[in-house]
């Protein structure tokens, strides 16, 4: 179906997961973003803290025109054709009773929260794409995100569009992209 090659014995859905940027417009049921979101906090995390919180907005909510508006003006000309806009945030502190202390692994984790998403998302007949074309240093303050968390990325969920909605030059790049062999992510031993 996408034309990539993976090994036989990697799950269809990691390998047919892709990030399009022409969606239908259609609004997603809040059944399905609940699917989505709770399996995404079925991610493992150190010790268990789980430091995610995802924002989000839904076409035609209350909330849709100001998290469209947190992204760059690049990707609020496809995005609006979601079915919903999600943030991702983490805590940068594991908290307990006697204090808190730095968790060093809450971007890890919230990456790995994300994969789950996008994959539970694919799963249910859905494309997401993530984002880092946000406005940082806006973003946190119209979103109400506290200085001791990180807004990580944002992503979109919606079905496929025909790529005739986006401009020619977004066009040709409307498929899905190949992967760096093995022999160049994975290395026995020290990194040099």
């Amino acid at each position: 179906m996408t034309g990539r090659i993976a090994n036989p014995r990697i799950e269809k859905l990691i390998v047919e997961r892709w990030s399009p940027r022409a969606f239908d417009g259609t609004e997603i049921p809040q059944e399905d973003l609940d699917t989505i979101l709770e399996a995404a906090g079925w991610a493992p995390s150190a010790y268990n803290v789980q430091p995610w919180t995802f924002l989000y907005a839904r076409k035609g909510d209350a909330n849709w025109d100001l998290f469209l508006a947190q992204l760059v003006e690049f990707n609020q000309g496809w995005a609006k054709d979601a079915g919903a806009i999600v943030y991702i945030v983490s805590d940068k502190y594991m908290r307990s009773e006697q204090g808190n202390s730095d968790n060093h692994s809450h971007s890890f984790d919230a990456g790995a929260a994300w994969a789950l998403a996008a994959i539970q998302a694919q799963a249910l007949g859905y494309h997401t794409h993530g984002m880092t074309g946000l406005k940082f240093g806006e973003a946190e303050a119209a979103l109400g995100i506290p200085a001791d968390h990180r807004l990580e990325a944002a992503f979109t969920i919606g079905r496929q569009g025909d790529k005739s909605v986006l401009p020619d030059f977004l066009q040709e790049r409307e498929v899905p992209s190949h992967r760096k062999p093995l022999a160049e992510i994975a290395k026995a031993g020290k990194f040099a």
